[in-house]
């Protein structure tokens, strides 16, 4: 089997510059490509590839523009010729900082900024890079003995808790749960349609907890201190859940302790 190839979308910082670190610790032989908005910006990104020559490659991706996505998966495509593992990390609770608490705060303008990038990034994500993640060679995940069960690659969608309908009890936080639940139903989409075809694709949304990053940071007074994870925790956890996938996991979305959220 080849080295195994996994691309990070929102590399830079947060959970995504965490998943680039964890693979290249845990993963010996695998290559990571990461990708952000400012490669020239994102210190921390270029001190990692330092130190693992020849394992990071990082392209500048700006998730809200189609022919950046685009550029990106022909210079993967060249530079690689395939691909095992999609991560689509970047995402923004509302352009404001914070999420709309009653309908009053709610803003057309808002809604779309929040949906392009959360929800529009990630499917045309997938529309660009799945053609390599069929190539793959299933370097993550468990693969069965049954050839027609086996999944040539993943794409992982980052999602949350408040995406879920059937979990909510509290409303408000309309854009980024609204953009969250029609992710996982763009997740569910993909499921289908890629697992119909050989080699097949497995597609997941995953949950990380409540993490310390910059976008859950204004509401960390309400979280109990052991609800809300450093990235290094929630990155492990879902990178458990990552090598179990398989084909009968496909089309679903997971919590960080691998139990299955409603839609």
């Amino acid at each position: 089997m080849a080295a195994p190839i996994a691309l990070i979308q929102g590399a830079s910082r947060g959970l995504g510059f965490e998943f680039c670190r964890h693979i290249l610790k845990n993963k010996t032989l695998a290559t990571v490509v990461a990708t952000c908005r400012n490669p020239d910006g994102a210190a921390d990104l270029r001190t990692l590839a330092g130190q693992h020559p020849g394992r990071v490659t990082v392209f500048r991706l700006d998730v809200n523009q189609e022919n950046d996505i685009r550029g990106a998966a022909e210079m993967v495509k060249e530079k690689f010729g395939q691909l095992d593992l999609i991560v689509n990390c970047s995402a923004m609770l509302h352009p404001s900082g914070k999420g709309e608490t009653s309908l009053r705060e709610v803003s057309a303008q808002g809604i779309i900024s929040t949906l392009t990038t959360n929800t529009v990034g990630p499917l045309v994500m997938a529309k660009y890079f799945s053609p390599l993640l069929l190539k793959g060679s299933g370097g993550f995940g468990q693969q069965p003995a049954e050839k027609a069960k086996q999944h040539s690659g993943i794409i992982v969608n980052i999602t949350a808790k408040v995406g879920s309908i059937g979990d909510n009890g509290l409303g408000g936080w309309y854009s980024y749960r609204i953009s969250k639940a029609a992710l996982n139903m763009a997740t569910r989409n993909l499921s289908i349609e890629l697992g119909r075809s050989r080699p097949k694709v497995v597609c997941v949304s995953l949950h990380p907890g409540t993490v310390n990053t910059d976008l859950s940071r204004p509401y960390h007074r309400n979280v109990p201190k052991d609800k809300l994870f450093s990235t290094e925790h929630s990155v492990n956890c879902l990178m458990n859940i990552i090598d179990t996938l398989n084909m009968e996991k496909t089309g679903k979305a997971y919590s960080w302790d691998g139990t299955e959220l409603p839609w």
